[in-house]
């Protein structure tokens, strides 16, 4: 996999080193000598990592990496600084103008090639929950709602079976109001499932377990794949949290590790794990936003034209009956007019609860409109249809609504057409205009009645 990578240094020796380091291993290369450059082109070319040099003229890349993160439009690309400087310090000032990491010159190509890999994972996540988001499927939900939540406490889960760096490990991030869980052994681990956890903590120094088996053990569980995880490393092992990194660790730290570094690690992490945390969670809701109807809860047209059509053709290929009820809810205008649209609403709400009571689990309830119900029923025969649809019409008339906070009793009742797929060359329009003259015909009728219509 190759990404599109933008270099920003100063000093053009640096950009060809590094451009020809990654074009063998066929990434995608841009670059820029400036911050002021490096910030219009990252927003015009939207490139999927960056690789910033922090003793830059002018503008430096701390100050680069805070526009960068600052800007809606280039806020989600990872941010690797690359410096000279080697002190803690500037490290978690890296980190807290919203770098992913750090890469210390000379570039050891192992490590780079490791972090462009886990940074490319994390993209490939990120860039296609973003894009499902952008598709349409978010229905306006949580537009408003802040991505960034790297500031709250993390939830923390650290995995050392050294009780005394275990404790020391705990004990700084409890002060800054951290939620720590620890784990002296790898045995147990039943409160991940339980617990929304931010990032796990994995050192592996640990001997009593595989610590390297274990990160692969998160990434091939479905509850801690996306969790954030960071490695807690021994300098002279090097080769050990490369291996870590390309299993799918997200950031390693260290020893002796250094309070405000971890702190400033966890925080990233945190971020990384709740910005994915929160795309999945708009991505859901679009997702159910796009196919229920938002005031009865109800599946809404477009869900029900697509599960009918399904349930015909595996009707026909399982040779099984299958029916639809059409319902109307009788002289709705007049209670509109009478009680409001609120009283209205809120008999369509509960005309949706009585029509889920009593119909069955594998039954299909939508509302494609106004007020009018569908049921799919599966499996079930016309005759046995009709009596599904006389049992919510008897459930719907035999008690008064209560509406505008229960100071209204209104009689509500509904007309039910039924019809049955005939076969194979049996349509879908064909099946619902059938139930739909079955529904004209009990509205003639007299309405608060049943009709069916077989062929």
């Amino acid at each position: 996999m190759s990404a599109r990578i933008l270099i920003v240094d100063d000093i053009e020796a640096n950009r060809r080193l590094l451009q020809a380091k990654l074009e063998a291993q066929y990434h995608s290369v841009l670059l820029a000598s400036s911050g002021p450059q490096a910030l219009d082109m990252a927003a015009e070319h939207d490139p999927e990592i960056i690789l910033l040099d922090v003793m830059m003229p002018g503008m430096d890349g701390f100050e680069v990496c805070r526009r960068l993160k600052a800007n809606p439009a280039t806020n989600h690309i990872p941010v690797v600084m690359v410096t000279a400087l080697s002190d803690a310090e500037d490290r978690v000032r890296g980190l807290d103008a919203g770098a992913e990491d750090f890469l210390t010159k000379p570039i050891d190509d192992f490590l780079l090639n490791s972090r462009i890999n886990t940074l490319m994972r994390y993209n490939a996540v990120t860039s296609e929950l973003r894009k499902r988001e952008a598709s349409g499927l978010k229905g306006g939900g949580g537009e408003d709602e802040p991505v960034d939540e790297g500031d709250a406490a993390s939830r923390v889960f650290l995995i050392d079976d050294n009780p005394r760096t275990s404790a020391r490990i705990a004990g700084m991030l409890r002060e800054s109001g951290h939620k720590v869980m620890t784990l002296l052994e790898s045995g147990s681990m039943g409160d991940l499932a339980k617990e929304r956890t931010d990032v796990l903590l994995v050192s592996l120094l640990s001997t009593s377990f595989d610590p390297l088996k274990l990160c692969a053990h998160f990434k091939a569980n479905d509850v801690t794949r996306p969790v954030s995880i960071l490695l807690i490393c021994d300098p002279l092992e090097r080769s050990k949290a490369v291996k870590g990194l390309e299993i799918g660790a997200s950031d390693m730290i260290m020893t002796p590790i250094d309070k405000l570094e971890l702190l400033a690690r966890v925080r990233t992490q945190t971020r990384r794990t709740r910005y994915v945390e929160i795309l999945r969670e708009r991505v859901d809701r679009g997702l159910e936003l796009s196919v229920i109807d938002q005031l009865t809860g109800l599946y809404n047209r477009r869900y029900m034209t697509n599960q009918l059509q399904q349930f015909m053709q595996r009707a026909v290929m399982g040779k099984k009956p299958l029916s639809v009820m059409m319902l109307d809810i009788d002289h709705f205008k007049h209670i509109n007019d009478t009680y409001g649209h609120q009283a209205g609403d809120e008999v369509l709400q509960e005309i949706a609860d009585r029509l889920r009571q009593n119909v069955r689990p594998m039954d299909v309830v939508c509302r494609p409109g106004g007020e009018e119900f569908l049921v799919i029923l599966p499996e079930t025969s016309g005759e046995l249809a009709y009596a599904a649809a006389e049992r919510v019409r008897r459930s719907v008339a035999s008690l008064a609504f209560s509406v505008l906070n229960d100071t209204r009793q209104v009689s509500v009742t509904i007309s039910a057409g039924v019809s049955s797929l005939l076969g194979a060359s049996d349509t879908m329009a064909e099946l619902l205009s059938r139930a739909d003259t079955a529904l004209y015909q009990a509205k003639s009728g007299g309405r608060n009645r049943v009709e069916s219509i077989a062929a």
